[in-house]
């Protein structure tokens, strides 16, 4: 039985297969389904570097993720209380901290199959209902995106009814209220050093 970290890395692997740049595809649940035999070939390529692979998966993160978003929602009324610079240093550490602590995890993708299951469009949102098929488990996953000139961002993923954001909003709503918002960024630099040396001790003794 899978744990709540591998059920999410098998979400964020389908959260890399959403944000390949725009096809033909008109809706979001066509860009999805037309993205995922080419993500899943990288994932698949052994010839690749590790450092290559990852290069390529972070460029389809940070050109495809709605971070600016994802980080008003995770702050909820945090977001207008915190300054200009906050901010900014909010959205860089955030995306910092999702790539981290799951790209060494999208790595592990093992041949999961993934049924698409619909859409629901409202004006420039859009929900595509999924699940995951993991060893006779299946696991559903909604994404939710915005589009922005006919392309659509990801900035939200319901796992088992369980927002990733609102995990996030929740933890961090408690530490702000103890330290206050500079002291959450402190936190979120300390957790993204920690996973950092992590990685480097997986890679040194791999």
């Amino acid at each position: 039985m899978k744990t709540g970290t591998q059920i999410l890395s098998l979400c964020l692997v389908m959260l890399v297969l959403t944000t390949t740049p725009a096809f033909a595809a008109s809706g979001p649940k066509a860009q999805v389904e037309e993205t995922v035999e080419a993500v899943i070939a990288l994932l698949k390529d052994k010839s690749l570097e590790r450092d290559t692979r990852r290069d390529k998966i972070r460029r389809l993160i940070y050109a495809r993720f709605d971070f600016q978003l994802m980080s008003q929602r995770t702050l909820s009324t945090n977001w207008k209380k915190a300054s200009a610079e906050q901010k900014d240093r909010f959205v860089r550490l955030f995306s910092e901290l999702l790539e981290w602590s799951y790209i060494s995890r999208i790595e592990a993708y093992t041949n999961e199959k993934v049924e698409y299951l619909g859409e629901k469009l409202k004006k420039n949102r859009a929900q595509v209902d999924t699940f995951i098929l993991s060893g006779g488990t299946e696991i559903p996953i909604n994404y939710r995106l915005i589009n922005k000139d006919d392309e659509w961002f990801v900035y939200d993923v319901i796992i088992e009814q369980i927002s990733l954001i609102s995990n996030y909003r929740s933890s961090y709503r408690t530490i702000v209220k103890n330290d206050g918002i500079d002291g959450l960024l402190v936190q979120m630099e300390q957790k993204i050093a920690e996973l950092k040396a992590s990685a480097d001790k997986v890679e040194t003794a791999s």
